[in-house]
């Protein structure tokens, strides 16, 4: 009996110490439904101008349309890389969470291991989070270059 409170009692360390992760896997799915939703709109308004561009093939509308264009590939790899290193985040928290289980099962030690694999994670969700940030910037690059084209243009009239 003594024997079998040690085992629930070590398996309830082991899912205690595996929260924090579990929270963490979370997060970085919420910032995944995020960036999934930034690449749908990107690769939407791509489609959109596209679209535009068959209508209206003037070369100024094209002129235009293909800076938009270039800036929404851009900004379209930066998400794609910000998913692929959120989602090499999550895997990694999952390995970690299973090298808890697994080092308690087997009654091995894995601080290097899970040590190891926690920092390869945050390191994947630094990088992702600085191609999430830099993709904002470059939207709102371009929104500020379209208030100063206007802003000019108003000024002209």
């Amino acid at each position: 009996m003594n024997e079998i409170a040690s085992q629930v009692s070590s398996v309830a360390h082991v899912i205690q110490l595996a929260v924090a992760p579990v929270f963490l896997l979370a997060g970085v799915g919420a910032l995944l439904a995020v960036l999934t939703n930034r690449l749908a709109r990107v690769v939407d308004r791509f489609h959109a101008l596209e679209r535009e561009l068959a209508e209206d093939p003037s070369s100024d509308h094209r002129e235009r349309a293909q800076t938009t264009i270039s800036s929404l590939a851009r900004r379209a790899r930066l998400i794609h890389w910000a998913i692929t290193l959120c989602t090499v985040c999550d895997l990694l928290v999952c390995l970690v969470i299973a090298a808890l289980f697994i080092g308690a099962e087997l009654h091995v030690e894995l601080p290097s291991t899970i040590a190891g694999l926690f920092i390869a994670a945050m390191l994947a969700l630094i990088a992702g989070l600085v191609c999430f940030l830099r993709e904002i910037a470059l939207a709102t690059s371009v929104i500020e270059s379209l208030d100063q084209s206007v802003s000019s243009f108003d000024a002209g009239r």
